[in-house]
């Protein structure tokens, strides 16, 4: 048992309980911080078996720690990742990541309050996003069991629907009660009954029976969607005297849209759509000419609830958040302490920001609900139609141009750049050098070839890019980069004390530097957003090799430390420093005026001290420092050519026992 400075007890020596978000049959899940993660929020769901004696304990926990590994399976940046399970005392927890938005059933009371509901762009949205998210899951051999708007969230960070509370831990609960010979397995010792999905959510054979397949989450999606268009609960969707559904009088929507759902909510298994593959297709393909009437017009992911005119009142000016690449972590209140090192880094004798917001995403119906269908795929794949016209095996070009393209091809492939990736890079480039041509392909003509010549010469170039700025192994990803990265990324950098907000300095810094004026643009998802990644990738190898990064220490009766170097365009470094609160720190950066930035990150951000100092031209910074953790100091440089630098960190009372002491055991999550 652990206590904290203020007597709170941290379950599992880690978790700090904050608060409890709701309370089941055999047991409670509250919202904790990980100590151990930065202050990290995470969810914990509580297995309490309610079996009598110490053996039958032990053996439910046993049972249950064997059934749940299937969790440990999902791997989606739309369902919160599980951490590990947790023994505490008697308790046993299941530890997953803590998701921050709304969910859907408070996003549609907002709309309800005022007489709204969603619209149908918008429904059909929400299905593009969570059918490839439910082919996923059934892939794997996983059902839900439970979906609903209630077990959907918005994630603030992007307008993802993020799945929540499987109902497959539900039956896990009951199911090693089962095992354990106790007579009402899904009864808790209060009374009351654990039930295997939401009423009006589940479908017939579900409740009746218990028996679940992919057809049963397919059937409690229809079923949200319905709820969402009409701003009805299900009992009034459905007459049941008439034996006869209501939904298709209350709203007026396309024909293909009205298929689809009465297929998915159809009273039989068989009629209904026997994969969420099939229903990707149906949404697409069926009826084409009425998809591109009803849902032509562009609208942004995130699903804004219906407010009213606010009255008159005074205004505040807010500054607008200023325009940035995705952050690692969701979660903008959590704070963060040092957390167990598991790669070293190096040591030289003489905290960190959980970035906010990600992922802003706008995109068209017409072209982004396909990123939506296959996000892994989004620039890949053997046939790709570009501007660039024929290919090197058309025998309508000349012999010199295909040997030009196929030369193009030949070096992608020794470069490991994905075809498929480097056309679409090129069609990026191509179309904003010759807007007029959007939406064209070159033809095999000779009137087209100086275009054609054009299109291979930026294929060219954009090779040389590839192969100067990346890594093999960043360029082998290109086209395939995805929300998932940087949940990777946080659990690589946060081992090395390392904050996402100074990754992404570095990463930031080296972008810009390849596409100047660029990274002003925000997020959205393109070829070369693309290599954003791929230069943050680069970034996390070498903060984990050491060339990026060192740790500052001090010998017994040093109070100094000088670190130099050269740093080329666009790269940069992190040191990081373990130190006190109320010690004074002085900074002194020497280096070519104008040339680089400077960035001082606490150990806990919080609204009053988000940082000391954030992308800062000045070099010199003294004071008394606030917390206690490690300081992170992030040096990049903005000139054209390699420059030198000195870095002079100075710290008063300097106390030994706190700075030397041995680094604490790596944690396994």
């Amino acid at each position: 048992m652990a206590e904290t400075g203020q007597g709170e007890r941290l379950l599992g020596s880690r978790y700090r309980v904050l608060r409890q978000l709701s309370e089941g049959s055999f047991g409670g899940t509250y919202l904790a911080e990980d100590t151990h993660r930065f202050q990290e929020l995470c969810v914990l769901k509580e297995f309490n078996p309610q079996v009598p004696g110490k053996l039958a304990l032990d053996k439910a926990q046993t049972l249950f720690e064997r059934e749940a590994g299937i969790l440990y399976q999902i791997n989606h940046p739309q369902v919160p990742r599980f951490r590990e399970l947790l023994r505490d005392q008697t308790r046993l927890y299941v530890v997953q990541d803590y998701v921050e938005g709304p969910t859907y059933r408070e996003l549609l009371d907002r709309r309800r309050a005022y007489g709204e509901h969603f619209s149908e762009a918008e429904v059909v949205q929400f299905l593009m996003q969570m059918l490839p998210l439910l082919q996923y899951l059934h892939s794997i051999g996983i059902v839900h069991r439970d979906i609903s708007p209630d077990n959907l969230i918005q994630r603030n960070a992007d307008g993802r629907p993020m799945l929540i509370d499987f109902g497959g831990v539900k039956q896990l609960v009951v199911n090693v009660r089962y095992q354990l010979g106790v007579a009402q397995p899904y009864q808790a010792t209060d009374g009351t009954v654990t039930r295997l999905g939401t009423v009006g959510y589940a479908p017939a054979e579900q409740r009746l029976s218990g028996e679940v397949s992919p057809e049963t989450d397919l059937y409690a999606l229809g079923m949200t969607a319905l709820v969402m268009l009409t701003g009805q609960d299900p009992e009034a969707l459905y007459d049941e005297r008439r034996d006869r559904w209501l939904w298709p009088q209350q709203v007026e929507i396309s024909t293909t849209l009205t298929e689809v759902l009465s297929r998915l909510v159809a009273h039989h298994p068989a009629d209904r759509y026997p994969s969420a593959g099939q229903v990707l297709t149906a949404l697409n393909l069926a009826h084409a000419d009425q998809l591109s009437a009803a849902w032509a017009q562009p609208m942004p992911v995130r699903m804004q609830p219906v407010v009213p005119p606010p009255p008159p009142e005074p205004t505040v000016a807010v500054a607008p958040a200023s325009p940035h690449y995705p952050s690692i972590t969701n979660d903008p209140t959590a704070t963060v302490a040092p957390p167990p090192r598991a790669v070293p880094v190096k040591k030289t004798s003489a905290g960190c920001w959980p970035a906010l917001v990600g992922l802003v995403i706008t995109v068209g119906v017409a072209g982004g609900l396909w990123w939506w269908l296959d996000p892994l795929n989004q620039f890949s794949g053997s046939e790709v139609v570009s501007p660039g016209g024929s290919d090197a095996g058309n025998p309508a070009l000349s012999e010199a141009e295909r040997e030009r393209k196929q030369a193009l091809r030949d070096r992608a492939v020794d470069l490991s750049v994905d075809w498929g990736y480097l056309a679409s890079f090129t069609d990026q480039l191509f179309y904003e050098k010759y807007p007029d041509r959007v939406g064209t392909q070159l033809s095999d003509q000779p009137e087209d070839a100086p275009l054609r010549a054009e299109w291979d010469a930026i294929a060219a170039a954009n090779l040389d890019l590839l192969e100067t700025n990346l890594s093999t192994e960043a360029r082998s990803k290109l086209g395939r980069y995805n929300p998932t990265d940087t949940d990777r990324w946080q659990r690589e950098v946060n081992a090395l004390y390392v904050s996402s907000k100074a990754l992404y300095d570095l990463a930031d810094a080296r972008f810009t530097q390849i596409f100047p004026g660029r990274v002003s643009e925000g997020f959205v998802e393109t070829p070369v957003d693309q290599i954003w990644f791929a230069v943050a990738q680069d970034q996390v190898n070498a903060l984990a090799s050491g060339d990026a990064l060192t740790e500052i220490t001090f010998e017994s009766g040093v109070l100094s430390q000088q670190q130099e170097g050269n740093l080329n365009p666009g790269s940069g470094q992190v040191y990081i420093l373990n130190l006190q609160a109320e010690q004074l720190l002085r900074l002194n950066l020497q280096a070519p005026p104008n040339s680089t930035r400077l960035s001082v990150y606490v150990p806990v951000p919080n609204d009053s001290l988000p940082y000391i100092l954030a992308d800062a031209e000045q070099n010199t910074w003294a004071g008394e420092l606030p917390q206690s953790g490690y300081y992170e100091i992030v040096i990049v440089s903005q000139a054209s050519g390699p420059i030198p630098y000195r870095l002079t960190v100075a710290v008063d009372n300097v106390i030994n026992d706190i700075l030397n002491q041995p680094d604490p055991p790596a944690k396994e999550n």
